[in-house]
C-alpha cells in the first residue's frame, strides 16, 4: 500500500468525554481494527461487550501514582512515533517488543470546564493531561503513518473514510487531522498558563498563549476582501460566544464585534434595578435608556438617534418580551441580544426573516477579570479587562454646587455608556437616557460638539422644540484639558459635568463650571476605548 494510503490495523483510546465513544469503538472492531484502551475508557468498552486490551498489558506496567502515569511508555510512543519502512525504526520495534499504533483517539482532562466549575487550585492541577498532550503531539508528528482524532466530530469522518478505503486513511485527512491536533494542545496549553499565570499573579508573563476553538467559519471580515473566522477562547463569559441564535442569517463579522460591544454595554445596568436597552452602530452607541420597563427603555434610546439606530444592533438586560420585540422589529435592525426571550417575543421577531435572535443565557459581569488582546506589527498588546464600574468608585464633587439628586442618577448613567464609546467619548443624558453621544474624535471638544448636535437632531426628529441638550449631564471618559470642552457643554444646556479629573489645567476646569454654576464630580478613573 502506498504512503498515500495506510492501512489502521490498532487504535488506541484514550477520552474523557464518552459521548459517541460506543458506536464508534464498534465502527472500528466491525473494520477489524484492534482496540487499546486505558481506565475509565476501557471499563466503558468492556462493559459495552466489546473486546479491548488494556494498556497496561501492552507496557507491562500498571497505572503507576493515582494514574498521572500510564501512557508514558515506550511501548506506547515508540508504537506512534515509528516510521513504517524505516529500517532503523523496524528494528528498533522488534528488539524492544513495541508494535505499531496505527489510530490514537483522546480527548483531554476537562481542564477549562473544572475552572468554569470553580474548582480550587489543587483540583485544577489534577485536571492537567499530561500522557494525553503527550501521545497527541507524537501522533501527529508522525502524520505520515499515524491517524490522531481529538475531537468527537470527527469521529464520523474517520469511519467514513475507513469502510471507504477499507480500512485505510489517507495522508490528506492524517494532515488534517494532525494539524487539529497540534492546534487542540496548544489552546488546551494556552488555558492552562493563562490560569496559571492568574494564579501566582503574574501580570506580564514572560510568555502569553491565546487559543481559541473555531466557532463560526464567516463569509468575510470587516470587508469582503478579509478572510474572516469567530473563535472561541473558552472563557465562561456571557455573550456572543454563549449565545443560541433562534434565527436570522448567518452573523457576520461587525455583526459580533458590535453584539458583543452592545452586550458589554447594557450589562452595566443590574437588571434586578432596571431595564436598559443599548442600540449600537459600528461598535458605538447611538442611544442607550433604562426604564422600568424594556419597552420604554427601547423607546428612550432610539429618540437618541433614531438614523443611526437603522441597522444596528440592539441589546437588552432582561428576558425580551413582546411589548418590546415590537418596538424594536418597527425599524431595520441586524440583531438582538438577551439574556432570554419569552415564547411571545420570539414570535414577532420570527416574522423578520433576516433579523437574527440571540439568546445568551445571561448578563456578562461587568467586575469580572479577563484578558484583552489587540494585534500590532509583530506581536500583539494584552491587557486587562476594564472592570472598573462607577458604583464602585470614590466620587468627589469638585465644585461649589452640588448635584441634585436627579443629576446624580444621570451623571452615573452617563458615566456607564462613556466606557463603551470610543474616545475621545462624551455622553450627553437626560433622564436615564442618552440624548447626545460624541466618539472617536480627535478632539475631546470635537467630540462635545459633536454630542451637542446630534442632541439638537434627535429633538428636532422627535419634533420637540429645544434641544435635548437642555437641562442635562455631561460624561466625559477622560478628563477636560481645556476649559472649552466644558464651556461648550454648558452652552448647549448641561448643568453637571462627570470626568476622571487629573488634567494640569483642573483648576482652569472647575473655575469655568462655578462661573456658570453648574456641578461637576471627579471619578478619579479613566475608561479609554482606542
Amino acid at each position: 500500500m502506498s504512503q498515500e494510503f495506510r492501512r489502521a490495523a490498532r487504535a488506541l483510546i484514550s477520552v474523557s468525554d464518552k459521548t459517541g465513544l460506543i458506536d464508534f469503538a464498534r465502527g472500528l472492531t466491525t473494520l477489524g481494527i484492534e482496540l487499546i484502551s486505558t481506565g475509565g475508557t476501557h471499563a466503558a468498552l468492556v462493559e459495552a461487550g466489546l473486546k479491548v486490551v488494556d494498556v497496561a498489558d501492552v507496557t507491562g506496567f500498571p497505572e503507576l501514582m493515582d494514574g498521572r502515569v500510564k501512557t508514558l511508555h515506550p511501548k506506547v510512543h515508540g508504537g506512534l512515533l515509528a516510521i513504517r519502512e524505516n529500517p532503523e525504526h523496524e528494528a528498533a520495534m522488534l528488539a524492544h517488543g513495541i508494535e505499531p499504533i496505527d489510530l490514537l483517539v483522546v480527548n483531554l482532562y476537562p481542564f477549562q470546564a473544572t475552572i468554569d466549575a470553580g474548582a480550587d487550585f489543587d483540583q485544577c492541577i489534577e485536571n492537567i493531561d499530561i500522557g494525553g498532550p503527550a501521545m497527541i503531539r507524537a501522533a501527529s508528528k508522525n502524520f505520515n503513518d499515524v491517524a490522531v482524532v481529538v475531537a468527537i466530530e470527527d469521529y464520523a469522518p474517520l469511519l467514513a473514510e475507513l469502510e471507504a478505503n477499507g480500512g485505510a486513511t489517507t495522508l490528506a485527512l492524517r494532515q488534517r487531522l494532525a494539524q487539529k491536533a497540534f492546534a487542540r494542545t496548544a489552546v488546551y496549553d494556552a488555558a492552562i498558563s493563562n490560569w496559571f499565570a492568574e494564579q501566582i499573579g503574574a501580570d506580564a508573563p514572560d510568555f502569553r498563549a491565546i487559543g481559541g476553538k473555531l466557532a463560526l467559519n464567516l463569509r468575510y471580515g470587516e470587508n469582503p476582501h478579509q478572510q474572516a473566522a469567530f473563535y472561541a477562547t473558552g472563557e465562561r463569559r456571557y455573550g456572543v460566544s454563549t449565545a443560541r441564535q433562534l434565527q436570522g442569517k448567518q452573523l457576520s463579522y461587525n455583526n459580533i464585534g458590535d453584539t458583543d460591544a452592545a452586550y458589554e454595554l447594557v450589562a452595566e445596568f443590574d437588571p434586578e434595578r432596571t431595564a436598559a436597552v443599548a442600540i449600537i452602530k459600528h461598535s458605538n452607541p447611538c442611544g442607550v435608556a433604562e426604564a422600568a420597563t424594556l419597552e420604554e427603555a427601547y423607546r428612550l434610546a432610539l429618540r437618541c438617534d433614531p438614523v443611526s439606530a437603522f441597522g444596528g444592533v440592539v441589546a437588552v438586560n432582561r428576558k425580551l418580551d413582546a411589548k418590546a420585540a415590537a418596538e424594536i422589529v418597527q425599524i431595520f435592525t441586524e440583531v438582538i441580544i438577551a439574556p432570554d426571550a419569552d415564547e411571545a417575543a420570539i414570535e414577532i421577531v420570527a416574522a423578520k426573516k433576516n433579523l437574527r435572535l440571540l439568546i445568551a443565557g445571561g448578563l456578562p459581569d461587568p467586575r469580572a477579570t479577563g484578558l484583552f488582546v489587540r494585534p500590532v506589527a509583530g506581536g500583539f498588546l494584552a491587557q486587562g479587562r476594564d472592570n472598573a464600574v462607577v458604583d464602585d468608585m470614590d466620587l468627589r464633587v469638585v465644585t461649589k454646587r452640588e448635584p441634585t439628586e436627579a443629576e446624580w442618577s444621570d451623571l452615573t448613567f452617563a458615566f456607564r455608556v462613556a466606557k463603551h464609546v470610543k474616545s475621545n467619548a462624551i455622553v450627553y443624558a437626560r433622564s436615564g437616557a442618552t440624548v447626545g453621544v460624541g466618539a472617536g474624535q480627535m478632539s475631546r471638544v470635537d467630540s462635545t460638539r459633536i454630542a451637542a448636535i446630534k442632541a439638537a437632531e434627535a429633538a428636532r426628529q422627535a419634533g420637540l422644540p429645544e434641544s435635548l441638550a437642555l437641562r442635562s449631564v455631561v460624561a466625559s471618559d477622560a478628563f477636560f484639558p481645556f476649559a472649552d470642552g466644558v464651556e461648550t457643554a454648558i452652552e448647549a444646556g448641561a448643568t453637571a459635568l462627570i470626568q476622571p479629573g487629573g488634567s494640569l489645567r483642573d483648576a482652569e476646569v472647575i473655575a469655568a463650571a462655578d462661573a456658570a454654576g453648574v456641578a461637576m464630580v471627579f471619578t478619579g478613573v479613566r475608561h479609554f476605548r482606542h
